[in-house]
């Protein structure tokens, strides 16, 4: 075994043990557990929000439910796939009150396309906001995962971990998004995945 491997292995057992503490009352841990999550969860809520306020709200509260509720969940390793489960699902119901709060009050503001850039912050700002609308085009898995990778910086196993699939099939989600995305910008400068067409 490498050295790596066997660092790879302490740091869950690590992570292991301190959510064990923390679903015990351990409000040290609690705080750990916090720390090693949050961002995570965040990007969860991110990809299925794409508003910064309310992913922040979404992590709150799902740290609050997991406090209150720690003594239910009876085993350290599912807890982690509970958590993103939580946030995903409190993220979407967020949305769909959003938009059905949307449909009743539909104001919104069409952008001109043909109108020059008279800044390079300005265009950057507007390059941002398209790569955004094309995220938000793309299915809930797909956005969450590209999120959670380009956005966030997580590793695969990370993320595997965070969304609850196999390394095979989060390669293929990143590949089809990416794919997606591409074909929809009509550009290849996206950038490439290791191991992703």
């Amino acid at each position: 075994m490498t050295s790596d491997a066997t660092a790879e292995q302490g740091k869950d057992f690590s992570e292991q043990e301190t959510i064990r503490r923390a679903l015990k009352g351990d409000t040290g841990a609690f705080e750990e557990v916090i720390a090693l999550y949050s961002r995570r969860l965040y990007a969860v809520a991110y990809g299925v929000l794409e508003n910064a306020a309310e992913a922040e709200d979404v992590v709150q509260e799902t740290f609050l439910k997991a406090y209150a509720r720690r003594w239910l969940i009876r085993s350290p390793e599912k807890f982690p796939a509970w958590l993103y489960t939580t946030a995903r699902n409190r993220a979407c119901d967020l949305l769909r009150k959003r938009r059905a709060d949307n449909h009743i009050e539909e104001v919104g503001e069409i952008a001109d396309d043909d109108a020059p850039c008279p800044s390079d912050n300005l265009y950057t700002s507007e390059r941002n906001g398209a790569v955004q609308r094309l995220l938000s085009t793309l299915p809930e898995n797909h956005r969450i995962a590209v999120t959670l990778f380009f956005m966030d910086g997580m590793e695969y196993r990370q993320i595997e971990e965070t969304m609850g699939l196999s390394n095979g099939a989060l390669r293929g989600i990143l590949a089809r998004a990416m794919k997606t995305m591409r074909k929809r910008m009509g550009t290849p400068l996206l950038p490439n995945v290791t191991g992703v067409n």
